[in-house]
């Protein structure tokens, strides 16, 4: 979940919204315009983009008004404003109007530095919300979505979940609210399979597990699948590389710490099952037929389809390099 920093006042003057996870970013906002509305029902919300704010624009939406109504003024990609607007609101952080609230919505990094930095310097009350690209980042958002629904979910529901659902927080977040609207008591591994059994067939995880399992009719079921269901073919070639090369970490150092491989205990165990038949030559035919299909997929041949189709049935004969049955 998004993480605050600074002061928890919802209508501090200015908050500072800083990442690129846009459902992070998006919730930011809608806290502080639940905030507004529940001080004043009659707030008045603007909701603006670069090309909207204009020089001065932010002067005549946070002058005084007759009526001294809340507003909330929402600034999306503030990295990308014009440099006299960054001067409007630089300017604006120094004194800040009542009732009003400022909310900037930036991606961080070093674009519109100077920006960020003066927000910080002016006490904004800052939200994190980094893009969460680590598998354990999406499971601690799923279970922090189950804490913040008030509901119990196993360690295995979770990781079903994250594993079915993949790597869009929407739909994380879409899956636990249905989740929890449907069933009562805790949600175990069971009731998530029941819901998403064929998301999880249709993921690219998917595909690469029961590749990397010497599983090929079962493989290429599944990334039929994936791709009748919109899945990118870039994720489906990233999905496998992940899992050949989990292979070869544990294969060259098999008594290694979890953290060293840079994997969880739970996927250094399924890995651990994955790995049976492979040979070090098996890892190294694996890896070149998804450097072929990462190719293949981005524009260096005519049919991205046959080529994951052919990357996949070269990883699954790779993995029975030793008579799997």
């Amino acid at each position: 979940m998004a993480r605050k920093t600074a002061s928890d006042d919802l209508l501090a003057p200015v908050t500072l919204a800083v990442g690129q996870e846009d459902l992070l970013l998006d919730r930011a906002v809608r806290e502080v315009v639940a905030a507004a509305r529940a001080a004043d029902a009659d707030t008045d919300v603007r909701d603006l983009t670069p090309d909207r704010l204009q020089p001065g624009t932010l002067a005549e939406l946070t002058s005084p008004s007759l009526f001294a109504e809340r507003k909330v003024v929402v600034v999306r990609d503030a990295q990308d404003l014009s440099a006299d607007t960054v001067k409007d609101v630089k300017a604006y952080l120094g004194a800040p109007a009542e009732e009003i609230t400022l909310v900037l919505l930036h991606a961080g990094g070093a674009k519109g530095k100077g920006l960020l930095d003066a927000a910080r310097k002016a006490g904004a009350r800052e939200v994190a919300c980094p893009r969460m690209t680590k598998p354990a980042d999406r499971l601690a958002f799923v279970r922090g979505e189950f804490r913040a629904a008030g509901r119990s979910a196993t360690p295995e529901a979770c990781q079903a979940l994250v594993d079915s659902i993949g790597s869009d927080l929407r739909e994380l977040a879409s899956a636990v609210s249905q989740l929890t609207a449907d069933i009562e008591g805790t949600i175990d591994e069971a009731v998530v399979g029941r819901y998403y059994t064929g998301r999880a067939e249709a993921s690219s995880f998917a595909v690469a597990d029961r590749a990397v399992e010497g599983r090929a009719v079962e493989a290429l079921e599944a990334l039929r699948w994936s791709l009748s269901t919109g899945v990118a073919p870039v994720l489906i070639t990233s999905a496998l590389a992940q899992g050949v090369r989990a292979i070869g970490k544990l294969q060259s150092s098999p008594n290694a710490r979890p953290a060293d491989l840079g994997m969880p205990p739970w996927k250094i165990n399924q890995v651990r099952q994955q790995m049976r038949g492979w040979t070090p030559d098996g890892v190294s035919v694996a890896l070149r037929a998804v450097a072929a299909a990462d190719a293949g997929v981005k524009g260096g041949g005519d049919d991205p389809e046959y080529a994951l189709e052919k990357a996949v049935v070269t990883i699954a004969r790779a993995a029975r390099s030793r008579g799997r049955s």
